[in-house]
């Protein structure tokens, strides 16, 4: 049977939440209507600061953010293009539904372009990687055997977390 949750209404529910969360924080949020901004999805403001939000939803414990980019496997080099495409001003929310019941909040992890392109870099035993895990044991038969990648943990969404964000934006 096909999972009904697919890549489009996770994208809805992943903006959905990330809103909610802004919201209930004490943030005034701005849906987009019509065609999808391609910098950002939301945009949230407090103390007439207005910070754009990138939304990027996941089901399988993973983002990809790089594989456009991809030549020549240079992963780095793929991060870097990745990153000038980006403003240093917006904020990602990365929403993960991998192994989240029905009923229950998704996590929410929050971060600059830069902090993400040095995770990306620092991936695979500073190989470098095309996607960010949220966490990922490397097996034997790979090339970083044995090290683990995983999300930072002060990137867990919070009020602490917000407010240093919007401090730095």
């Amino acid at each position: 049977m096909k999972d009904p949750f697919n890549s489009y209404h996770v994208g809805v529910a992943a903006e959905a939440f990330v809103a909610a969360m802004f919201a209930r924080c004490g943030y005034d949020v701005s849906v987009q209507y019509g065609a999808n901004q391609p910098e950002y999805d939301l945009i949230v403001k407090k103390h007439e600061k207005l910070i754009p939000i990138s939304v990027k939803g996941s089901k399988d414990g993973a983002w990809g953010l790089t594989q456009s980019f991809m030549k020549n496997a240079d992963y780095k080099g793929a991060v870097d293009q990745w990153l000038k495409k980006h403003n240093q001003k917006t904020i990602f929310c990365l929403v993960q539904f991998k192994k989240v019941e029905l009923g229950s909040m998704p996590r929410i992890y929050l971060a600059t372009p830069k902090e993400i392109a040095k995770r990306l870099k620092d991936s695979a035993k500073r190989r470098g990687d095309t996607i960010l895990y949220e966490y990922h044991e490397w097996s034997s038969r790979a090339y970083a055997a044995g090290t683990i990648d995983k999300i930072p943990d002060n990137w867990k969404f919070s009020t602490e977390r917000i407010e240093d964000l919007f401090k730095k934006a």
